[in-house]
């Protein structure tokens, strides 16, 4: 799928639902983020909200104190984003065509690796390393191979899968086995890898 289509379908999705109905919603930040925050004690940097969608994440992140960027490819959803705070740069940016050119200290993905097409992976993991800093971390949550493939939906990413795509840029400290928590039951089986920048 190709960069204009990308933008289009999510336009579609963000453009014609509320947000808070959507499966992927969750007002609070996510579990495992917190988590790994508060295990690193990470109070400040310069932090990528990578498909922000409704914000949310990325505003729960700038309380903590961190200075947070948010883009997603949806103007719909940037636009609603924007209206929630003055806080945060939300603008509208695809990774796989990135205009981006500042660096961050963390890349928070939660769940837009997995809408990326297998063919154009590489491009997005070489996008990923160029914004971070040396030694950045990348905070990636996908759907888990153990949730059931209906057909429709994210792809389903295994662990090998993300030792056998990051391992050469990345050091992968952890992938844990955890899940979705937003408005769809039961919740998605997820993946929650902590990868940091060689």
């Amino acid at each position: 799928m190709d960069t204009v289509s990308r933008s289009r379908d999510w336009e579609e999705v963000y453009k014609n639902n509320k947000f808070d109905i959507l499966p992927w919603f969750r007002k609070k930040l996510d579990q495992d983020v917190v988590r790994e925050i508060k295990k690193r004690k990470m109070k400040s940097g310069a932090v990528l909200d990578l498909g922000t969608g409704p914000g949310t994440q990325a505003i729960e992140l700038s309380k903590l104190g961190f200075n947070v960027t948010a883009t997603d490819v949806s103007k719909s959803a940037i636009k609603e984003a924007k209206k929630l705070t003055k806080d945060i740069n939300f603008f509208v940016d695809d990774i796989l065509d990135t205009k981006i050119k500042n660096k961050f200290d963390l890349i928070l993905d939660r769940g837009c690796f997995h809408t990326i097409e297998p063919s154009d992976r590489k491009r997005y993991i070489n996008n990923i390393k160029m914004m971070l800093n040396k030694n950045g971390l990348l905070l990636l949550k996908c759907f888990s191979d153990s949730e059931p493939d209906t057909g429709t939906g994210p792809h389903r990413i295994s662990e090998s899968m993300l030792n056998d795509l990051f391992t050469k840029d990345f050091l992968i400290e952890k992938i844990n086995h955890t899940e979705f928590r937003g408005k769809r039951k039961p919740n998605p089986k997820a993946l929650f890898a902590v990868m940091r920048k060689k």
